[in-house]
């Protein structure tokens, strides 16, 4: 198994197998088969969440070992229908979504009230379910970008999921009211026993420069992921960092000199780990993106995100397009290469 993920990052192998990360792990809460007794027991969530994510935490191949792989199909709103599965049709059928995820060995499926509404009495108690509540549509015109509530919790309970899902655009100029809508939603779900996990995205277009684009700087998604964790997100999605110092290039918000000379680095585990830390230092799990298709690269990119945030003290990674835009072999093929990388005892955390 090593030596295909060796064969994956190609030249990079030894630099992303080997590095030591700034901050140490033993400072770092950790995934682990134990991580629901041991972090989220002693919090204040109900009892019926605990079940809920341990629900999680236990279904797919990499069932009972702390990570989670999970296959998300919200595309169909976010990014519109036909964008995101006329490169593979068959995928505009509810129930292919679903199957990908379950013959793929994911943790579970992250997608909207239709789609999984749709399959609810057939998949539901065979695979935990993740009901994204808002979205960003596209079919306004001039485009806006704004995430409105599609769905409520009571819905997710009566489909049977064991979670939600929504996102908040922090930076923008809507962000204030979608914190609000999501503080309310995410501690209605806590109330009615489901697991809440927020896709943490950064937008304004301020944050890109003439110079780089800082909506994946490490510094500013990683506070985005504290805002995550404070509203009580069970479990953060973020985009994998590409580099760091949004807040001094902007000039915006505060930050600390320690923040990129003492907490990170250039390389990528430790932008990374920076997400990390953020995340009450671990205690609120961490799971990356995988981002966008881009055709042959897809498997080895995938790969390479997986071993930066497990390396990191990431909790998984949540991976659709690489998947869902080729045919359905090919796209399990993918997903168990990444399950694989956290499967695998000769990749540490660094």
């Amino acid at each position: 198994m090593i030596e295909r993920i060796r064969k994956a990052l190609g030249s990079d192998n030894e630099s992303l197998l080997t590095y030591a990360a700034r901050v140490p792990k033993e400072r770092i809460t950790l995934p682990g088969p134990d991580f629901v007794d041991r972090v989220f027991a002693p919090s204040d969530r109900p009892v019926p969440v605990l079940r809920s994510l341990q629900a999680l935490f236990a279904a797919g191949r990499l069932a009972n070992t702390g990570y989670l792989s999970i296959l998300p199909v919200d595309q169909g709103i976010e990014h519109t229908a036909g964008a995101s599965f006329a490169p593979n049709p068959e995928y505009f059928d509810p129930e292919n979504i679903v199957r990908l995820a379950l013959e793929g060995g994911c943790n579970g499926v992250a997608s909207t009230l239709g789609v999984l509404a749709m399959v609810a009495r057939k998949y539901a108690h065979r695979i935990p379910f993740i009901l994204k509540i808002n979205h960003n549509e596209l079919l306004t015109y001039p485009t806006k970008y704004d995430q409105v509530l599609f769905a409520s919790v009571e819905q997710a309970v009566d489909m049977g999921a064991v979670a939600v899902g929504a996102t908040i655009y922090f930076g923008s100029e809507e962000s204030s009211r979608q914190i609000q809508e999501i503080s309310a939603a995410f501690e209605r779900a806590h109330e009615l026993g489901l697991a809440t996990i927020l896709w943490c995205y950064t937008r304004n277009n301020a944050f890109k420069t003439k110079e780089a684009d800082y909506h994946t700087a490490a510094d500013i998604t990683g506070q985005a992921n504290h805002l995550g964790a404070t509203i009580k997100a069970d479990i953060v999605k973020q985009k994998l960092p590409t580099l760091n110092g949004g807040f001094t290039a902007i000039n915006f918000a505060k930050t600390h000199d320690k923040v990129y000379t003492e907490l990170s680095s250039e390389h990528p585990i430790d932008l990374t780990r920076y997400q990390v830390i953020s995340n009450y230092m671990g205690r609120i799990g961490l799971i990356n993106s995988g981002g966008e298709s881009s055709g042959e690269r897809d498997l080895a990119e995938a790969v390479r995100t997986a071993v930066i945030n497990k390396r990191a003290g990431g909790m998984g990674l949540i991976s659709g397009r690489k998947a869902f835009q080729r045919p359905m072999k090919d796209g399990i093929a993918l997903l168990n290469a990444i399950q694989d990388v956290y499967l695998c005892a000769e990749v540490t955390v660094a």
